[in-house]
């Protein structure tokens, strides 16, 4: 089962680090448990706020997009 998103962030075109920040951002506002959507550009974007995120203890789920962006589905968890 898709995960629901609470909250989506269209950061395509966003530079390193500010996409990381902005996602760590909304992640805070959100309840545990709860799903924030983050489309990135492809390559260093979507590693930089994966790993970040995952570093940080949160779940992340990757599925592609159209050619050069990817969708990160983030569960916070702490």
């Amino acid at each position: 089962m898709k995960p629901d998103p609470t909250a989506v962030l269209d950061l395509r075109g966003t530079p390193c680090p500010l996409n990381f920040i902005r996602s760590k951002l909304a992640l805070e506002k959100l309840e545990l448990g709860a799903w924030l959507q983050v489309d990135l550009d492809a390559g260093e974007p979507e590693q930089m706020v994966a790993s970040g995120l995952l570093e940080a203890g949160q779940h992340v789920e990757m599925e592609p997009l159209e050619p050069g962006a990817v969708r990160l589905l983030i569960q916070r968890l702490g």
